[in-house]
């Protein structure tokens, strides 16, 4: 040892050596002890019994991983409901709803996958074949059309049954199935609207293509401008890891307001990983008697499923059908020619044709597209929604 305590170079590099092979030495024992461990007890010499009761540490690590990942393999696990069964809560959920004073509907991914978009932890989702590894194609939205899940709730609102309704989703469709813009918050954007922040109020361009060709996280420029000022157009997308800031589509006040009156909430497809975190949708600052009653329609386990009233293990579809059997009521099919984005779209200008290259909507050949969406005011004049066309949506905070 060198003076004053300190280690010569020598001592340093013999140290670390010794370091290594210690390190060495423990991970081909983690990697003895782990392949014993996953032979069945009885196949298992003497001599592997003694090694494992060696090591209880490492025995205990890969009981916790093995319970973790069975845990994670059963939540993602697709469980349906007997008929029957689901019949059954199909009724007691219709019954909550006729019951209800305020009731307001979460929506995800799951209501729109039989429109052919894919959700995200599904079996066949957008995260789930990213995490095994492989690749996932793109999907032509313009082919989207409202799901019977979008029409009936839209037919519940008409009937006043539904006072709002919270979606994750960007895909536009609670819009094009006729549900008017005040009763909706897109809290995560709407893939046909662009908007002008540098007019106030917010200048809003609704399109009949897909307006993110462009955009990405923290790049939301579409590179199209603001027919009035001339600034550039953004998307209203919020990405994972961004905060919204749009008053539009996303709503947060109509949103909030909606939340701290329901007395029911029923949550349509959505895993819920992500709408847990908005503590204000969830009324937590409520004593736990006073928060609403939570019904839960999903394929899969989510966080809330224990605070949940009722889970019905089904697909929205399937669920919404019976339940508006059970409610009484019809559900309205959805006329592409009648779709409310025609009335509301703000057509491009000459020179902006170039500016995108998606496919857009478009009325069946042969027919003209609605004037005027189904309970919907007007657009303003050059189609800007702005104040005028949600007269009565709720002005709020970003997500």
């Amino acid at each position: 040892m060198a003076a004053g305590g300190s280690l010569s170079r020598s001592e340093r590099k013999a140290a670390a050596r010794a370091e290594i092979l210690q390190q060495e030495e423990q991970r081909d024992r983690r990697r003895q002890v782990s392949r014993i461990w996953r032979k069945p007890p009885a196949e298992r010499s003497p001599e592997e019994c003694q090694v494992l009761s060696e090591s209880e540490d490492i025995v205990r690590e890969l009981e916790r991983r093995r319970k973790r990942r069975e845990r994670l393999r059963r939540r993602q696990e697709e469980v349906c409901d007997e008929p029957e069964e689901l019949k059954r809560k199909v009724v007691e959920l219709a019954a909550a709803i006729r019951n209800a004073k305020h009731l307001v509907i979460y929506t995800g991914a799951g209501i729109s996958t039989a429109a052919s978009i894919p959700d995200y932890r599904g079996p066949n989702g957008i995260w789930t074949l990213l995490q095994k590894g492989r690749s996932i194609s793109a999907t032509d939205l313009s082919e989207a059309e409202p799901t019977l899940t979008h029409m009936s709730i839209a037919c519940l609102h008409k009937h006043n049954l539904v006072q709002h309704v919270v979606s994750q989703n960007c895909d536009g469709l609670h819009l094009r199935s006729g549900l008017p813009r005040s009763a909706i918050s897109e809290l995560h954007g709407n893939m046909y609207i662009e908007v002008c922040t540098s007019c106030t109020p917010n200048r809003e361009y609704v399109r009949v293509f897909d307006v993110t060709e462009r955009t990405a996280l923290h790049k939301h420029h579409t590179g199209r401008m603001c027919h009035k000022c001339g600034a550039q157009l953004r998307d209203t997308i919020v990405h994972f890891g961004e905060k919204g800031t749009l008053t539009q589509p996303l709503n947060w006040e109509a949103a909030t307001e909606a939340a701290s009156k329901a007395d029911v909430i029923l949550c349509l497809g959505s895993s819920l990983k992500v709408l847990k975190k908005y503590p204000r949708l969830w009324c937590m600052s409520k004593p736990p008697p006073r928060r609403p009653k939570l019904y839960i329609v999903n394929l899969q386990w989510t966080p809330k499923d224990d605070l949940a009233a009722l889970k019905l293990h089904g697909r929205c579809d399937d669920v919404m059908r019976l339940l508006m059997e059970e409610l009484g009521l019809q559900i309205p099919s959805y006329e592409r020619a009648r779709d409310p984005i025609f009335a509301l779209a703000e057509p491009l200008r000459p020179g902006e044709e170039g500016t995108h290259s998606r496919k857009p909507v478009a009325p069946p050949q042969g027919t003209e597209p609605a004037t005027a969406p189904r309970d919907e005011p007007p657009a303003r004049p050059g189609g800007w929604l702005g104040r005028g066309c949600a007269k009565g949506t709720r002005r709020r905070k970003s997500n």
